[in-house]
């Protein structure tokens, strides 16, 4: 028996664990509908609009780019990036568009050469988790405020830069531990005669055509990048969806409908009650909840909030400790090994993802022991 055949055992053991035992609590055909509709809804409503999102945000950053707005962020931004990121100023663009829209707009960024060519390897990587930590922040402020919190969701906001910070740093040296030689290296080698005249020499076409192609090329480059988190999105995704999730509210039982589950997350973090009290402050189990969907998406996370606020299991201290742990890790999983792989460093994806766990607690910490400050004042 060789090796790959010795391996092909405790794989298929460990699937028949998995789907035997969300089968026996779920119902075997329960189970298969709702993987198929979680990952059918996942790709409609979250893959297309992540594209969309990415082309809109690569036609802006190509924009930004062709037009020196990249340029003007290294030179007026470096003092700051440098001393709390280890990144260059242009750095700084990826937030703003993460801030905005979502965290795949970096990778849109990161594949443009005249963007990169300020970065070396190590930092261009840790890029995932830089723009990951502002992904979706303006969505989630702007919703937690609608909900009538004013003050804790900028509580949170700090706490998702303090964990940003943690987060790039810890994958800079990840990196630089793994692959020594990316520390010197430049993220784009050599240019070519042609980019380098380019880089030099003003473009000779009209301000209209020079517009329109930073647009289209922009836009079409969204594209890949589109294609390429779908995978992601929906293998892990629908995994800890149903790994989250409940059964029907109404009913109590298994229908079959998309986002049910077997709650197995939360009940195993429900045994560790008292270390996530300490950490964030958590009074309730229940509120366990909203970082575990955060793994996943943001966007599901915060819907478990008007729910909570209704059945009086939330306050100011959670709001801000969901603020922060929502920007930071805003769906983390489900799209760090999409965003490696379009990189070409897919063999790093643990440790990007390791990084931003540990950021996401420091966020989530830090959220908590400031509000506890703000209400000592």
């Amino acid at each position: 028996m060789n090796k790959k055949t010795f391996e092909g055992i405790p794989c298929l053991i460990i699937i028949f664990l998995i789907f035997g035992y969300l089968g026996h609590v779920m119902g075997v055909a329960n189970m298969m509908n709702t993987i198929m509709k979680t990952a059918f809804d996942l790709l409609i409503n979250t893959c297309f609009f992540l594209m969309a999102i990415c082309v809109i945000t690569g036609a802006l950053g190509k924009i930004f780019s062709k037009f020196g707005v990249v340029a003007l962020f290294e030179k007026i931004l470096r003092p700051l990036m440098k001393p709390l990121f280890n990144l260059p100023g242009t750095a700084s663009l990826g937030a703003v568009l993460t801030f905005l829209s979502d965290n795949p707009a970096i990778i849109t960024l990161a594949h443009d050469k005249k963007f990169a060519r300020f970065f070396r390897k190590y930092q261009l990587i840790s890029l995932t988790n830089f723009g990951t930590a502002f992904g979706m922040g303006l969505l989630v402020i702007v919703f937690m405020v609608g909900q009538g919190y004013t003050t804790a969701p900028f509580v949170g906001l700090f706490g998702a830069f303090c964990g940003c910070i943690v987060s790039t740093r810890l994958m800079q040296r990840f990196t630089c531990k793994a692959y020594p030689e990316f520390k010197e290296e430049m993220a784009v080698e050599v240019w070519t005669e042609e980019q380098q005249a380019a880089a030099k020499n003003p473009e000779t076409k009209s301000l209209f055509m020079r517009i329109l192609d930073a647009i289209l090329d922009g836009g079409k480059a969204g594209v890949e990048i589109g294609m390429a988190i779908i995978p992601g999105v929906l293998v892990i995704s629908t995994t800890v969806m149903i790994l989250t999730f409940g059964a029907d509210k109404a009913t109590g039982e298994f229908t079959g409908a998309a986002y049910q589950g077997v709650e197995l997350l939360p009940w195993l973090a429900d045994k560790c009650s008292v270390v996530f009290e300490w950490l964030f402050g958590f009074n309730d189990p229940h509120q366990i909840a909203f970082p575990i969907t955060a793994l996943g998406a943001v966007g599901a996370a915060l819907g478990l909030v008007p729910n909570f606020a209704e059945q009086g299991w939330i306050n100011d201290n959670a709001i801000a400790v969901f603020t922060a742990i929502g920007m930071c890790w805003s769906g983390y999983l489900s799209t760090h090994t999409a965003m490696l792989d379009s990189l070409g460093y897919r063999q790093l994806t643990s440790k990007a993802i390791g990084a931003h766990t540990v950021g996401g607690i420091v966020a989530g910490i830090v959220a908590h022991w400031v509000w506890v400050g703000i209400c000592l004042l």
